[in-house]
């Protein structure tokens, strides 16, 4: 996962953005720090999904699980 600091930098150069705009250079380091973001979770969320195991209730009742 990605660090508090850079989800609160996150967080504060959307908000500058909102409200006054930001520079060229604050921008780049948005959108870096947004792809970070996202394939951190990517991750996160594959490593979840690869965790879970589907269980049918017919082979349970069955002994099969």
């Amino acid at each position: 996962m990605l660090s508090k600091e850079k989800l609160d930098r996150i967080n504060v150069l959307a908000n500058k953005k909102k409200n006054e705009g930001l520079t060229d250079a604050e921008t780049t380091e948005q959108q870096e720090l947004r792809t970070e973001y996202l394939k951190s979770f990517k991750e996160s969320f594959k490593r979840q999904l690869d965790n879970i195991e589907i269980v049918d209730p017919e082979d349970t009742e069955k002994g099969e699980h």
